[in-house]
């Protein structure tokens, strides 16, 4: 980079500037439509005439797909990152249109699949062009500025879609968000560079693969994401109920805590542009995870009364959040002839670990042996600390600096 003129690296910072933005925007949408189902799950059940245990098995098979993820997203380390990123987009805002077409059951069940399927390949795309793009010491702020629209799709899509659904019903979103996606695949197809032409035979999917699961730092970083992803989950799943039943709030005080879990998880975010590249990032992965298991312990101590339980959650969403986007960095160095698969190997593992916390977490939170978060608390943190031990089996870069 030095070598490359002052004009010409100017020109390449603004280009990587423009670009960023578009990306930002682009994942606002995506992440948008991924979580508008949550809080309005019974609005769109009565609207497509189905009860909320049958609408939830097409939420579970949309969280299935993640399994996937590193079988979908193997393309943009074969075809190149832009394929990667259209061939995302075209199935994502397909499945929007299949909604919009034929509003029923089914086509909302096979949408949420599908429009998942679209996010498993275009996000492992992005983050991997942008691996490719930036320098490993500068990554964490880059890749940390795209994951704004994961907190800022809680913070404004979401309530967006709220106002929208309560003036023109439940499918008056979709038309939006599929127009938005056409939008976003003009844009991405202008404004990316041309991919490389592929060599003869270079489609080399299970080489791939093989590559990811056979390199011992590589598994062991991909478990650490799962363990510290279930932790979160034990906490995700049962917190709306915790608090609901302690604290007997109405719904809208519940959507309240939702914004202020939106807002920790932009701090977050925030935290990890600027810190996370000077102090290594596998140190601050160390420093997340022991924050999420010093917020986890506090849930039931503080979860006395409303403002300690909302404080904890604050800290536990910041912490995790914090983890979360440090990581994405770390994951992109580990094996960068295989990026965008190891990437996608990460969102399956991350899938994975959201199975085992969504299986475990009733079942803790109705245990008699604690009263309301405690036991979902304490094995959070001991998921957790089993993420640690595996972070030390990882090496990448900055695998020197000292955790």
């Amino acid at each position: 980079m030095s070598q490359i003129p002052f004009e010409n690296r100017l020109i390449l910072k603004r280009q990587l500037h423009f670009q960023l933005g578009i990306f930002v925007a682009v994942r606002l949408v995506f992440n948008t439509f991924f979580r508008m189902i949550y809080p309005f799950l019974s609005i769109f059940a009565k609207g497509l005439g189905v009860d909320l245990r049958t609408i939830s098995y097409a939420i579970t098979t949309r969280s299935l797909m993640g399994i996937v993820g590193p079988f979908l997203a193997s393309v943009a380390d074969s075809r190149g990152r832009k394929a990667g990123m259209l061939v995302g987009t075209i199935a994502f805002t397909f499945s929007i249109c299949m909604v919009v077409f034929w509003p029923t059951f089914p086509a909302f069940f096979i949408a949420l699949s599908l429009g998942m399927i679209g996010y498993l390949i275009f996000v492992p795309s992005l983050q991997a062009y942008l691996g490719d793009k930036v320098p490993y010491e500068k990554r964490g702020r880059v890749l940390g500025i795209t994951e704004f629209a994961w907190s800022i799709s809680a913070i404004v899509g979401v309530p967006l879609v709220g106002l929208i659904i309560a003036r023109n019903g439940w499918l008056a979103p979709f038309p939006l968000i599929a127009l938005l996606g056409v939008m976003a695949f003009i844009l991405l197809a202008w404004m990316l560079p041309k991919d490389p032409k592929p060599a003869a035979g270079s489609f080399k999917f299970w080489k791939n693969l093989h590559a990811v699961f056979s390199y011992p730092p590589a598994l062991a970083a991909l478990i650490m994401a799962g363990l510290y992803t279930a932790a979160n989950e034990t906490i995700t799943l049962v917190y709306g109920v915790w608090v609901e039943k302690t604290f007997a709030l109405s719904i809208t005080s519940l959507g309240a805590t939702a914004l202020a879990i939106g807002i920790s998880e932009l701090a977050g975010e925030s935290i990890v542009t600027g810190f996370t590249d000077r102090i290594g990032k596998r140190k601050a992965l160390a420093i997340g995870i022991l924050g999420n298991c010093m917020a986890a312990l506090l849930l039931p101590i503080l979860g006395r009364w409303l403002p300690g339980a909302l404080l904890a959650l604050f800290l536990f969403y910041l912490s995790f959040e914090f983890t979360m986007v440090s990581g994405i960095p770390l994951m992109s160095e580990i094996l960068p002839s295989t990026r965008a698969t190891m990437l996608a190997s990460h969102m399956a593992f991350i899938a994975i670990g959201r199975s085992i916390g969504d299986l475990l977490a009733p079942t803790l939170f109705t245990l008699p042996l604690f009263n309301g978060i405690g036991m979902n608390a304490g094995v959070a943190i001991l998921f957790n600390l089993l993420a640690l031990i595996a972070l030390t089996r990882v090496k990448t870069p900055d695998s020197s600096a000292a955790i």
